[in-house]
């Protein structure tokens, strides 16, 4: 048997306790049906044996609390809500406790924005993850130590497991399930659920807004110019002349500042506007890649597709209800 303990932090988000519980509950039972032993004993687990959430409007009632709790082959963190500062502060009597377990050979897996968590028990130092994309800014703020690669559905590094935003967390639910168990079951189990297996990337659904939160005022200007001027072909050169600033010292701090090289920087923004047209205008791909600077039909697709998962068609005909009209 596998016993996996599914905390129960403070400001959990409901669903993401709740969810993780149902699907082993419901791979037991399809294992039972199956004619085979059921594989996993499962917990709730939390500070105290009662933990509000959602504002107060429900409780969630604890199977054990951390000191009578049987020791886990896996444990879930689960998403949590609001200020994630905070939320790390009042959950922070979970983590020598999870760090204890890991290294006793306890696998751990966050969700969504569980993630913070995680990196406050600093297990993930040095590592690699993922998180909810709308909060990647904040996350890099919070542990710069910890590498984000925020396009991820999942990541799996020395038995760590983190799970993009929102509802991606079931496509990590799904990929431990047929690690414990087999392919069959995780396919069983997706198709209970009406589920995509094996979708592996979030970019689709991220919107770039740039990091912003830094101390260096001159390189926000930068960004405003570019983000006020994506259209137009401007160097590198030609930045550095305008803000009186030598090239390798405006390289290093538009790196530092954003996270994205100036080329990087300028692409994103561009491919966001690209988006936003191509989801809500009835102009063709070939208009919205000349209205967002690009000449060359090829690099705009290839570098489209870098940054989304998809192809300017595909995004078009995936989120412009007019694409078929």
């Amino acid at each position: 048997m596998k016993n996996i303990a599914i905390l129960v932090p403070e400001t959990a988000v409901i669903e993401a306790v709740a969810d993780p519980r149902y699907a082993f509950t419901a791979v037991n039972e399809f294992l039972k049906s199956a004619g085979r032993q059921p594989l996993f004993n499962i917990q709730l687990v939390g500070l105290t044996p009662e933990v509000r959430v959602t504002d107060g409007l429900f409780s969630i009632h604890t199977d054990a609390v951390l000191r009578n709790a049987r020791k886990p082959d896996l444990i879930i963190i689960p998403a949590v809500s609001g200020n994630m500062e905070q939320a790390v502060r009042l959950n922070r009597y979970f983590f020598h406790w999870v760090v204890q377990h890991y290294k006793m050979g306890t696998e751990v897996a966050s969700l969504c924005l569980g993630a913070f968590l995680l990196a406050g028990s600093g297990l993930l130092d040095g590592r690699t993850c993922s998180t909810h994309w709308l909060f990647a800014n904040e996350f890099r703020n919070m542990y710069p130590e910890v590498e984000l690669i925020d396009e991820k559905i999942v990541t799996e590094q020395n038995g760590l497991y983190t799970s993009g935003g929102a509802n991606s967390y079931w496509n990590l639910l799904l990929y431990l399930i047929e690690k414990y168990t087999d392919r069959e079951m995780a396919i069983l189990t997706s198709k209970f659920f009406v589920l995509d297996i094996d979708r592996n990337s979030q970019s689709p659904f991220s919107i770039f807004k740039g990091q912003k939160v830094h101390n260096d005022a001159e390189i926000a200007k930068v960004q405003e110019f570019i983000e006020a001027n994506y259209q137009d072909k401007i160097t590198v050169d030609e930045l550095c002349e305008k803000f009186g600033i030598a090239r390798r010292t405006f390289e290093r701090r538009f790196k530092k500042a954003t996270n994205n090289t100036v080329l990087e920087y300028w692409q994103r923004v561009k491919i966001e506007a690209a988006k936003r047209q191509l989801e809500l205008s009835r102009k063709t791909v070939g208009e919205v890649m000349y209205e967002v600077g690009y000449s060359d039909t090829k690099a705009f697709r290839d570098i489209f597709k870098k940054v989304t998962s998809m192809s300017p068609v595909d995004y078009r005909n995936k989120y412009n209800k007019e694409a078929f009209n």
